[in-house]
């Protein structure tokens, strides 16, 4: 035990005894106020804790609800059984816990502040009431004259038994501060011991309660990834159908129903205006059912049926041409008639037809295979049979639709792209990816009519979209396009079609945009413009440029100087330059609008070309606009180097992904004799080495004729995936590469 007061000291009642005191005294009740503290947090503690476990239970209930809500199916009931079951069973542990952690603090800290401490201030009352009296005693003493004797007797004793009396208690009340000293020491520590020892046991349990489901989690893991993909499927077949029947709505056509003979006579339903046969003459909408030799209707699916006609065989139908309404028909039978109103004219055919055949049907029950029909029947609102004929739809399934769901909503996002760029139609589901716009179907139709040249057309809810191809798309956009394509639409008073318009208008005005190129702004002469390869001749070339041959240790290029006036270059010359770093894809597009040759080579800087600019910029967007213009994967430089010998020289394993997958030359050598894996295994870059192998374990087995396993492509979609989201991952290490 620590000695905090000295014994010694204490019989002396020094000064320096006094002063420890009211130190000590000080920090007693420093720790009383953090003891008290303590407890009031740790019954917050425990009441949120409680609170907490009775949400959880709630929670936990609403998770068992919904396990059996609605047709049982066995899996997911098995599921949230189980999964409830260890929830409760880790919800107890916490519960055992909160009642270790307050049974620590009642045992410990409460103990600690109850009687630990009650003992010191008992302690230090008599303390001081010892010191008073001695105080008294001393002052007595001194006062008593010298010739009172008696008095001066009666002085000093009293002043000896105050004496003992005081120093008695300070005695007690320096063992008291030493033990509170010493015991709050191993209180506290054998609390927070007991408090870890009660954390280290829940922890345990959860453990052994989630290891027991850990076999269990696994299979289900596999179980949810076969409904995934299941789902996924059902998914693709209900995008198109529902693409299908959209496209058919849109276009005006109405599906072609048929009539079906049933057991119990022909069925057919469909909505039809039925006039009141009360005073007002109202007419309601109401769905019509001809079923078993009777026509019904009612207003709401659960609603009971109303019968007009109990027995077809008593009625007849006739059409009412001098009806206020337009088409009008009259069910007449022998108690009453019934006067109602179909949608259009074919469906008034339509329903006449079938109210007759199901007389005749009623008549003979003979097949109704070659009932009569009204001329070009056809059906809105109308249901025939239990299912349509075969056909119907009128389009084959041919074609899988393959979606990404969130494709539309994330392009058409960007400013400008809710609605089509030609003729503004709204919600376009359509986009040129080399333009990179969005179109409505009918604008698409002409788009395609262009050739792949002007604009490649591509769904944005049927076909899939690559990463980068998506990112292009939210780069680019209607907004930057049309400043482009449509700049001088106002100052050319031009009227741009709407969505009402004409095919013939719209076709007009998008060959007018994209071929003949009438809007765009006018540059000034190419004699005035400076030039590479193809400028006039007589007329200097672009000056020659930093070359990108490397510098010992790097083949990284050195930046472009800034330049004057880039107005003042030719549109190869332009693209080119804004295929550098930064690379600008709208200064791009604008360059390729007004002439720019995609493959166009800068003759003083290697004979280098806008995707290998775009390649030492490491810019995959760039790179993906250029290929999707009609870039050249293959062309190389004065050294032989195509982008793909670039891309890996520089280790840009996301651009050398790309390249492979747009059918880059893995045979191809440069000046110096290497192919694309003799550079990566010399820059000892083991991702485009594992990617170089694979292209070539592909080619090759492609050669064979042998289809190959996913690997490749899985491999190539991961790295896809990683350079449009994680580009920073790909990136390489250390900028000593290897040296030339």
């Amino acid at each position: 035990m620590t000695v905090k007061l000295d014994f010694e000291e204490c019989l002396k009642d020094s000064p320096r005894f006094r002063a420890s005191i009211e130190l000590v005294e000080a920090e007693v009740s420093e720790l009383e106020t953090r003891l008290e503290k303590l407890l009031k947090l740790g019954t917050g503690l425990l009441e949120s804790g409680r609170h907490y476990l009775a949400a959880s239970r709630a929670f936990i209930a609403g998770i068992y609800d919904l396990a059996h809500l609605g047709p049982p199916e066995p899996m997911m009931a098995e599921c949230l059984d189980k999964f409830t079951i260890s929830l409760n069973h880790k919800l107890d542990s916490h519960l055992e816990l909160l009642d270790a952690t307050q049974h620590t603090l009642q045992q410990q800290i409460q103990t600690l502040v109850k009687e630990g401490l009650r003992g010191f201030r008992e302690a230090r009352r008599d303390f001081w009431r010892g010191a008073e009296s001695l105080e008294a005693a001393l002052s007595h003493n001194a006062e008593v004259p010298r010739r009172r004797t008696q008095e001066a007797e009666e002085a000093g004793a009293a002043l000896r038994t105050a004496r003992a009396g005081y120093r008695g208690r300070a005695l007690d009340y320096a063992l008291q501060i030493n033990v509170i000293e010493d015991k709050r020491k191993f209180d506290i520590m054998e609390f927070v011991l007991r408090l870890v020892e009660a954390q280290a046991v829940y922890f345990q349990q959860g453990h052994e309660e989630l290891s027991q489901l850990a076999q269990y989690r696994k299979e289900l893991g596999a179980q949810l990834h076969q409904l995934v993909l299941n789902s996924a499927r059902e998914k693709r077949d209900m995008e198109q159908r529902h693409v299908l029947l959209k496209q058919k709505e849109l276009g005006g056509e109405e599906p072609e129903p048929s009539l079906k003979a049933g057991p119990n006579g022909l069925v057919m339903e469909g909505h039809l205006f039925k006039r009141a046969s009360n005073a007002f003459k109202t007419w309601s909408r109401r769905w019509f059912t001809i079923q078993s030799n009777q026509l019904v209707y009612q207003k709401r699916y659960k609603d009971p049926v109303t019968v007009v006609v109990d027995d077809l065989r008593l009625c007849t139908v006739k059409l009412c041409p001098d009806s206020e309404r337009r088409f009008c028909f009259e069910v007449v039978s022998t108690s009453k008639s019934c006067l109602l109103q179909a949608d259009s004219e074919r469906l008034l055919q339509l329903w006449v037809s079938a109210v007759q055949s199901s007389i005749a049907s009623a008549f003979s029950q003979a097949p109704l295979d070659d009932s009569p029909r009204g001329p070009g029947q056809s059906s809105g609102h109308l249901t025939l049979g239990s299912a349509s004929a075969p056909g119907s739809g009128g389009t084959a399934r041919g074609k899988e639709p393959r979606t990404v769901g969130h494709v539309a909503a994330q392009v058409q996002s960007v400013d400008g792209n809710a609605q089509c760029c030609d003729c503004r139609e709204p919600a376009p589901e359509w986009a040129s990816i080399n333009l990179g716009v969005t179109l409505c179907i009918e604008c698409s139709g002409i788009h395609r009519s262009l050739g792949v040249h002007f604009s490649k057309v591509r769904s944005l809810t049927l076909d899939s979209w690559e990463p980068e191809l998506v990112k292009l798309m939210c780069e680019l956009g209607n907004v930057i396009i049309n400043q482009i394509y449509e700049a001088r639409v106002e100052a050319m008073a031009v009227k741009k079609p709407g969505p009402s318009c004409s095919r013939q208008e719209k076709e007009a005005w998008i060959h007018a945009k994209y071929v003949e190129k009438k809007f765009l702004t006018k540059l000034p002469e190419i004699q005035g413009r400076r030039g590479g390869r193809g400028a006039p001749r007589g007329h200097p070339p672009v000056p020659p440029k930093p070359s990108i041959k490397p510098r010992p240790g790097s083949i990284r290029p050195k930046p472009e100087p800034p330049s004057e006036d880039l107005g003042s270059l030719h549109p190869g010359a332009l693209l080119f330059r804004a295929a550098g770093h930064p690379p600008s894809l709208p200064t791009m597009a604008d360059a390729l609008a007004h002439g720019a040759d995609v493959n166009w080579v800068n003759a003083g800087q290697e004979n280098a070309t806008p995707l290998i600019q775009a390649t030492a910029a490491n810019s995959l967007l760039a790179c993906e606009f250029l290929l999707q213009n009609g870039a050249n994967v293959n062309q190389a430089d004065s050294q032989g180097r195509g982008p793909l010998h670039h891309a890996t020289i520089l280790g840009h394993t996301g651009l050398a992904c790309l390249f492979l997958k747009r059918g880059a030359d893995l045979g191809a050598q440069d000046s110096e004799g290497r192919d694309p894996l003799t550079i990566a295994m010399e820059t000892a870059n083991a991702d485009i080495v594992t990617l170089l192998r694979l292209a070539k374990m592909r080619e090759a087995e492609a050669a064979q004729g042998q289809a190959g396993d996913e690997t490749y492509l899985d491999i190539f979609r991961d790295f896809s995936l990683m350079a449009s989201d994680d580009p920073e991952k790909l990136s390489r290490r250390s900028h000593d590469l290897y040296t030339l």
